[in-house]
C-alpha cells in the first residue's frame, strides 16, 4: 500500500486494487487509530480516528482530491504534499 503523504503524525495510504474494492478511498493512519475516508465525500467509512486527526485529513483531502481520484483511476501514485 503506497504511503502518498505524511504530516502532524499522520500516514496516508492507498491500497492498489483500483476499481475493485470500492468506493474510492484512502487509509489513514494516526497512532493507534486508523480511518478508510471515502474521496468523494470525505465521510469515514470504518475507523476510529479522532476528531482532530479526521478534521486534518478531511481538510487534506479537499485540498488534493482531484489528485486522489486520479491515482484511484489511473494507479499513478505519487506523494503529495503534506498539510501545512
Amino acid at each position: 500500500m503506497p504511503v502518498i503523504a505524511r504530516f502532524y503524525g499522520l500516514t496516508i495510504k492507498m491500497y492498489l486494487l483500483g476499481k475493485e474494492h470500492n468506493p474510492p478511498h484512502i487509509h489513514a493512519l494516526y497512532g493507534d487509530y486508523n480511518g478508510v475516508i471515502d474521496i468523494q465525500t470525505l465521510d469515514m467509512i470504518e475507523g476510529d480516528l479522532p476528531g482532530k486527526g479526521l478534521a486534518m485529513v478531511r481538510e487534506w483531502m479537499a485540498a488534493h482530491q482531484q489528485e486522489l481520484l486520479d491515482m484511484w483511476n489511473t494507479q499513478n501514485f505519487r506523494t503529495l504534499p503534506p498539510l501545512v
